[in-house]
């Protein structure tokens, strides 16, 4: 395959980005034209180079098939039916092949695989948006045989999840097309994703609190896809569409301002390695016209994520999506993720539905919130603060409500859920000591072994905004786990194993700019508190507070004082101050645990022999210019937080 092609950048009508539909166009041919040398004999099947996912080669096949399908079909669509590069037939021989029950190539059914469930929902959806040019092809063998296929996949078990679109999407089909469907499922399934609604245009993935992307390319995605789909009103799509407006344009107040300054959206949360996808919702918001962002806002911020993942080499010299964040790094993905899964990126090439001539693609980009003035925000359902500064373009969020588990849970800290922090310029260490002893963005009891607690499970406290800065708190029960016998699947929640208790931690946050100041509470000590061993007595504990990472691939600069750690490197700062108690600055580091880059520094902080009641307080700072730090203190059970400028804020701890 020959390398990615670009037309010249168009400043005039892209002033943030210099990209237009153009770019967009050659990004998804380069990578629908990559693939063909991987396409099976019979074209039912992409099989890519990689690892092999839990669900076996020849779901890993489909799922490359049916991902790139998506793609195809939002670029054939937005061409109304233009295809100068023959990729219909390709996809029309595959999917007859892959429905064909004698072929040696044939895909695996929902009833042999559940995965295929998941995959029957992109095929679906392809078919709906592009049914002129392929679906009305088929003569009537040919669609039966489709059909048989795709009812195979709406059957058995769902999980209570996003997947439930999967299924809505897939009989909504089905019904369309003479097909067997069930309208009691589908309404139960439309009911069951209402429960996972919770405010302000968000929803959890399910009934965990799983607040991450999923939002965004699932949830919001294919509610409007459906309600406009051939057969749909017979389900009440009609009554549904005014709602799923509405809460998509709410929910898009709050996304953009996820998008840093250089276009990439805070990493956080499970299936990052879809990269790009983050995108979709945006497009969505085009598509549907449910959004108060203007068409310019729009192209900006999605061009915006799809050049940052395509400048740091999010797609290969091979012109390939590799498992990984910026470049290829295995150790990123879950247990479900096959060599074809990074192709959900394709959800963030939904703009392409809409021809050239639509708005989005004729307005002058504007720019991102954090690009105009300091983005301070409170997302209340999520537990979140997000805190993005103009004058550097990161975005930062600071969390009290998501941790991919429920009230009281003791598993571990997932490190894409559970970190007070996560930022667009950031990632937390994936793998290695962190899945037992948290590592950054972390405030935990150590043990004798100086291995930290985890906050899993945490009680959610108060969240909002005074007006000089916003603040949040949370209830940790802190706990150990050994997870070294640990032998389940990576679906991004944190590991089990044996259960250690420690005390109690009340925990705050105050927000304001690039600064946290972070307050934790000792409360009574766990029954089972393993050896901290502190002279105080039996109540004191030894304390570790974290801040940001930094990850490059040179290593980072460190200077620690007296009460003070900071890394540097390629001009980001993360800095960590002692502003109450008597801490120990140290900086941490470890090389191979992060998909950003080889070497990874962390600021930390270590306080020994805190007594139940008292309090230490930190201020953490990300960003690429020095600032004058807060001041804190604790009184009376209220955290007093006063900024440089004579602002004071307060929260109370008790």
């Amino acid at each position: 395959m020959t390398a990615l092609e670009l037309p010249a950048e168009n400043r005039e009508l892209s002033p943030c980005t210099g990209w237009t539909r153009e770019h967009w166009a050659a990004i998804a041919d380069h990578l629908l034209l990559s693939l063909r040398p991987y396409f099976s004999s019979t074209r039912s099947r992409v099989s890519l180079p990689g690892q092999t996912s839990s669900s076996g080669v020849d779901s890993d096949g489909l799922e490359g098939y049916a991902r790139s399908f998506m793609l195809f079909a939002f670029r054939l669509t937005g061409e109304r039916g233009v295809d100068p590069h023959g990729f219909t037939q390709w996809y029309r021989d595959g999917m007859l092949a892959g429905t064909d029950p004698s072929n040696a190539e044939r895909w695996p059914t929902g009833v042999e695989v559940n995965q295929a469930k998941v995959e029957a929902a992109s095929l679906a959806l392809g078919l709906q948006l592009t049914r002129p040019w392929l679906w009305d092809t088929f003569d009537d063998a040919e669609k039966q045989q489709v059909i048989a296929w795709l009812e195979l996949a709406a059957d058995g078990w769902y999980p209570d999840n996003n997947w439930l679109w999967f299924r809505i999407t897939v009989e909504t089909f089905l019904a369309s097309v003479g097909g067997t469907h069930d309208p009691a499922r589908i309404a139960q399934s439309l009911a069951t994703i209402e429960s996972y609604y919770r405010a302000d245009g968000w929803y959890a993935d399910g009934e965990l609190r799983a607040y991450d992307y999923y939002c965004g390319w699932a949830m919001h995605l294919y509610p409007l896809l459906w309600a406009a789909s051939e057969g749909s009103a017979a389900f009440g799509s009609g009554t549904l569409e005014p709602v799923f407006r509405a809460r998509l344009s709410e929910f898009l107040d709050d996304f953009v301002c996820l998008i840093g300054g250089d276009g990439m959206p805070v990493l956080e949360g499970r299936s990052l390695i879809y990269r790009f996808a983050a995108a979709a919702p945006l497009w969505m918001g085009a598509v549907s016209g449910a959004t108060s962002l203007s068409p310019g806002t729009i192209r900006r911020a999605a061009s915006g994520v799809l050049r940052a993942f395509v400048e740091r080499d999010g797609i290969d010299e091979r012109g390939l999506l590799t498992m990984g964040l910026y470049g290829e790094w295995p150790a990123m993905a879950q247990s479900y993720s096959g060599p074809g899964s990074p192709y959900w990126a394709s959800k963030g090439m939904l703009g392409l539905l809409l021809p050239a001539e639509h708005p989005v693609w004729q307005a002058v980009e504007e720019p991102l919130p954090v690009e105009i003035d300091d983005v301070r925000r409170v997302v209340r359902p999520a537990g979140w603060i997000i805190s993005g500064t103009a004058s550097d373009g990161i975005v930062r969020v600071f969390n009290h409500g998501a941790d991919h588990a429920l009230p009281g849970d003791t598993s571990g800290d997932s490190p894409l859920y559970a970190r007070f922090g996560y930022s667009s310029a950031t990632i937390p260490p994936l793998v290695g000591s962190t899945l037992d002893s948290p590592v950054d963005n972390a405030a935990g009891v150590l043990d004798a072994a100086g291995a930290s607690t985890h906050r899993t499970g945490f009680d959610r406290g108060v969240i909002g905004d005074d007006g000089t800065a916003a603040f949040a708190t949370s209830t940790t029960h802190a706990h150990w786990v050994d997870s070294s016998g640990y032998a389940g699947h990576d679906h991004g929640s944190g590991r089990t194993g044996r259960v250690t208790e420690g005390p109690e931690l009340r925990c705050a946050s105050v927000v304001r700019g690039a600064w946290e100041v972070r307050a934790v509470l000792v409360g009574d000590s766990g029954a089972g508190a393993r050896g901290q061993g502190a002279a105080a007595g039996a109540d004191a504990v030894r304390l570790r507070v974290s801040g940001w990472p930094l990850t490059a691939n040179s290593v980072p600069v460190e200077v620690v004082a007296e009460g003070t750690a900071r890394v540097e490197t390629n001009g980001l700062v993360a800095e960590l101050r002692v502003l109450g108690g008597r801490g120990a600055a140290s900086v941490h580091r470890e090389s191979g645990t992060s998909p950003i880059g080889e070497h990874t520094a962390v600021p930390w902080l270590e306080f020994d022999a805190v007594a139940a009641g008292d309090a230490v307080i930190t201020a953490s700072r990300l960003g690429r210019s020095d600032e004058d730090a807060p001041t804190a203190r604790v009184q009376s059970g209220t955290l007093v937080v006063g900024w440089p400028d004579g602002a004071l804020s307060t929260v109370a701890l008790r």
